[in-house]
């Protein structure tokens, strides 16, 4: 079938991608014409070795650097304010993020605010930055957010106790370095929900009402990678050949959402996040079986071809029969990694449910490309199954 929708694509980060690429971060400093970099990463890689990593190949390509590790799960607003003061008092011309999604949103948002002035509230929304930022280059440590190719940075606000981000072509990093070998350490328990979280953004790209020719392959391919690798670097961590497949499966998964989008899995999850302080990735993961069983009837041709590339036979069945086993597919994706089956083993209060439906309904974008047009009634519903653990 000729594709026929009209779109638009740009995706203008340079990625290096292999094991011991990080290898090559001062000469892309230099090259992007950088001097002195502040350098965004999770505190959690001091123990692993990777910040001391990251330090020397600085330190050998003689690159002045300013560590700023104050990053938390689901980072608040005044966490990228904070780090934008100390990347100013020391002179920080390029910013370097090091770690999971938490990690390389701040980086992106330090660098944007370094050029465009005021406070990270200015620019939640759509298209509100106005100029380029200094240079920045991200490193993932997980194979979960694609935040190394997207244009969104997402905080939690903390005047209103809710989620948002900030979107615009200027956040796209200039560089990424993707070095499956960082990912080495990842406990099981974040390589599952950092898992699950790519693989919820290439389908939710998949199925997008803005989908297109590009982000249909895009998507795909990552739900390959991610459904065939998942359980293997969760298993086992040391596994190279997984890891590397995690790590390009969630390259294009950014990419895919980068392009179309995400749905109402994201908008569920986001009242998780903002009342709760569930991490993303796993709010996304429990929640990601009810949401496709309620969508099924709006895209039954796409979860049927979800369900085939997860490696179901689909051949003979009729079509709602084959979408239906993309829930299966899922279902038992999750159980392989530790993933808990309800929100109700997460310590959500059901009596929040009604709350939390209204607040994802004003996450307009994802409710609009989501593949079914969900009522306040059917938000509702989809918690609630999701709470029971009801299949």
């Amino acid at each position: 079938m000729i594709q026929t929708q009209a779109f638009s694509v740009n995706q203008p980060t340079r990625l290096l991608f292999g094991a011991n690429s990080v290898g090559q971060l001062g000469d892309l400093v230099t090259e992007l014409g950088g001097s002195r970099v502040f350098l965004v990463a999770d505190p959690g890689l001091q123990q692993a070795g990777i910040i001391k990593q990251i330090t020397a190949i600085l330190t050998k390509a003689k690159i002045p650097y300013t560590l700023y590790d104050k990053v938390m799960p689901e980072p608040g607003l005044k966490l990228a304010d904070q780090g934008l003061k100390l990347a100013k008092k020391n002179k920080a011309d390029c910013v370097v993020g090091v770690g999971g999604g938490s990690a390389l949103d701040i980086a992106k948002a330090v660098s944007i605010l370094l050029t465009n002035g005021g406070k990270a509230e200015d620019y939640l929304g759509l298209d509100r930055i106005k100029k380029q930022g200094v240079p920045k280059i991200m490193i993932p440590t997980t194979a979960g957010t694609g935040a190394e190719v997207t244009f969104t940075a997402v905080f939690i606000n903390e005047k209103t106790n809710s989620k948002g981000g900030m979107n615009g072509d200027p956040l796209y990093p200039d560089a990424a370095i993707l070095d499956p070998a960082l990912t080495l350490s990842l406990p099981p328990h974040v390589t599952a929900a950092t898992g699950i979280d790519a693989f919820t953004h290439a389908l939710e790209a998949f199925v997008s009402t803005q989908a297109h020719a590009i982000s249909d392959m895009y998507g795909l391919e990552a739900i390959s990678l991610i459904s065939n690798n998942l359980g293997v670097a969760y298993a086992n961590g040391a596994d190279l050949e997984a890891r590397s497949a995690m790590l390009l499966g969630s390259l294009l998964g950014g990419k895919a959402l980068a392009t179309a989008g995400v749905g109402l899995v994201h908008a569920m999850a986001y009242p998780l996040g903002g009342m709760f302080n569930t991490a993303h990735g796993l709010a996304n993961a429990v929640l990601l079986p009810y949401v496709v069983e309620y969508n099924i009837i709006g895209s039954p041709e796409k979860y049927a071809t979800v369900a085939q590339v997860m490696g179901y036979e689909t051949d003979g069945l009729p079509l709602r029969e084959a979408a239906q086993l993309a829930v299966e597919a899922i279902h038992q994706l999750n159980a392989d990694v530790g993933i808990p089956d309800s929100l109700a083993a997460l310590n959500i209060p059901q009596d929040k449910i009604p709350e939390m439906a209204k607040i994802a309904l004003t996450v307009t974008r994802p409710v609009e490309n989501n593949p079914r047009k969900p009522t306040l009634e059917d938000v509702i519903a989809v918690y609630e199954a999701a709470f029971n653990g009801a299949f």
